[in-house]
């Protein structure tokens, strides 16, 4: 079930919210908990029901590994280090096996010279986000920072319907304490307006201007076999935005309905598009998976504690297994690399005390993020070259015939006359969308700033109103969220 759907937005929503606080007030606890959890696995069952044993097994060991992890030390059989390596590496394994057999497959047949048949397997939805958030608790709960020795309050931990799809990556240390306070438990009103405020903004963020965007970026990277200089540019921007507008926009909806029942989830975004260095950006884009990585991965590998040289290791290593994390490709792997060695280069730059405009700091960024993003979206290493090569190719130039009949001269360069943009299905407004974009990401306030400075009047309710009626209105064009595939 998508959270841009009239299923979801009209039905599955209010019965939930109904039901949920209806047995709050009947002081019906644990049956309020029950059904929660009922609810938020029938709404993860909705796509298809046999991914429901995966996410149920997968809960059941952990919750039984973490019970063991929570144990005094004497009643174990084991070390609980040789506990807590077990349920990480059994984890890893049932990520691998649904995400990683194929790729490997493939790859082995091209080293081999071999044709091992693919297994074709299906992800199961959101393996990649309840695998870490259950990593997390085995870690925590190794370093004693948890105990749970219920199986319905772990199930509700890891299921809770706004976060299970796609995030953000929560600590059951900053969850269940929520739900345990009893005020949590009564309709609150404040929190019901911010809950439609900042939903609605995520709605109108997904499906008018990630999926406006959708098309072109799709366009260019999947249907046209060449691109013209400003195509290729129009092609990675409308993915860039895209992307963004796309998860964030998830991020506020599911921010927005866990309000609805008085739960705070973490920021997952804060302008990630106005950072002016490399490290900047990850400290705003993605924010819980980077606290993983940073918690989970790079300070075990021994962080910035070993040297200098030790310290570049481990930044490439952490961004290369967030390359791998985001899907089974060489594509993915690069992407990750390279965002690895900018990291490198900032903090060598940083060491060496040069600093540079801001504008110009933020222009490299951004391009930077930019050209990166390509390897990103590229099924293929065809198409990544196709665009960054037209991207920095001055062989294929197309302006408007207007332009090219003023300045006759462009002729003798070999700038073509014809549609700009007609290789990716746009017209000027994908000019006026872009440089209206560029102006909101950089002048306007983002979701999260908005919702922290809330006030229920006439202007937000207009706000919201607009917001809400523009999304809803846009459904007949439903399409998945992008983190859907990671």
């Amino acid at each position: 079930m998508l959270f841009n759907s009239y299923e979801f937005i009209f039905a599955f929503l209010p019965i939930t919210f109904i039901i949920y606080f209806y047995l709050n007030h009947k002081r019906l606890t644990e049956a309020s908990k029950g059904f929660l959890v009922f609810s938020s696995l029938f709404f993860y069952s909705w796509w298809n029901i046999a991914y429901l044993p995966i996410i149920l097994s997968s809960m059941l060991f952990n919750y039984i590994i973490g019970n063991s992890l929570n144990n005094d030390e004497g009643h174990h059989r084991f070390p609980k280090k040789s506990i807590l390596t077990f349920g990480i590496i059994s984890n890893v394994a049932l990520l691998g096996y649904f995400k990683y057999t194929d790729f490997m497959i493939d790859n082995f047949n091209l080293l081999a010279g071999t044709n091992v048949p693919a297994l074709d397997l299906a992800l199961p939805l959101a393996v990649s986000f309840f695998t870490f958030q259950q990593i997390s608790y085995l870690v925590d709960s190794y370093r004693q920072e948890t105990k749970e020795y219920d199986f319905l309050n772990y199930a509700l931990f890891v299921t809770f319907f706004p976060q299970l799809i796609a995030g953000p990556i929560v600590h059951h240390k900053e969850m269940m304490p929520q739900f345990a306070k009893a005020r949590n438990k009564v309709k609150n009103y404040k929190n019901i307006a911010m809950g439609v405020f900042i939903f609605s903004i995520g709605l109108f963020k997904k499906v008018v201007i990630a999926d406006a965007f959708a098309v072109w970026a799709t366009a260019g990277f999947d249907t046209a076999t060449t691109l013209n200089l400003f195509e290729a540019w129009a092609t990675s921007l409308s993915y860039t935005f895209q992307l963004y507008f796309d998860f964030s926009g998830y991020t506020d909806m599911a921010i927005g309905l866990a309000l609805l029942f008085n739960i705070r989830l973490p920021i997952n975004f804060n302008s990630p598009y106005k950072a002016t260095d490399i490290q900047d950006f990850w400290r705003r884009w993605h924010v819980t998976l980077s606290r993983f990585l940073k918690n989970y991965v790079y300070i075990p590998l021994g962080g910035n504690r070993n040297g200098e040289f030790r310290t570049y290791n481990n930044l490439l290593a952490t961004f290369i297994i967030g390359g791998i994390w985001h899907g089974a490709g060489w594509t993915f792997i690069f992407w990750g690399f390279i965002h690895g060695i900018a990291l490198v280069i900032h903090r060598v730059w940083s060491k060496l005390g040069f600093k540079i405009w801001t504008w110009l700091a933020w222009l490299i960024t951004f391009n930077f993020i930019n050209i990166a993003w390509v390897f990103f979206r590229a099924k293929e290493w065809d198409d990544a070259i196709k665009v960054l090569v037209s991207m920095f190719s001055l062989d294929y130039i197309v302006l408007h015939p207007i332009i090219i009949n003023k300045f006759s001269f462009l002729d003798k360069f070999g700038i073509q006359s014809g549609q700009m943009f007609g290789g990716i299905q746009a017209g000027r407004e994908i000019v006026i969308w872009i440089i209206a974009i560029f102006v909101m990401i950089i002048v306007s306030k983002n979701s999260i700033q908005k919702l922290e400075n809330f006030n229920l009047n006439h202007k937000t309710i207009v706000f919201s109103v607009i917001a809400f009626v523009g999304g809803v209105l846009s459904l007949n064009k439903v399409s998945e969220f992008l983190y859907f595939n990671f």
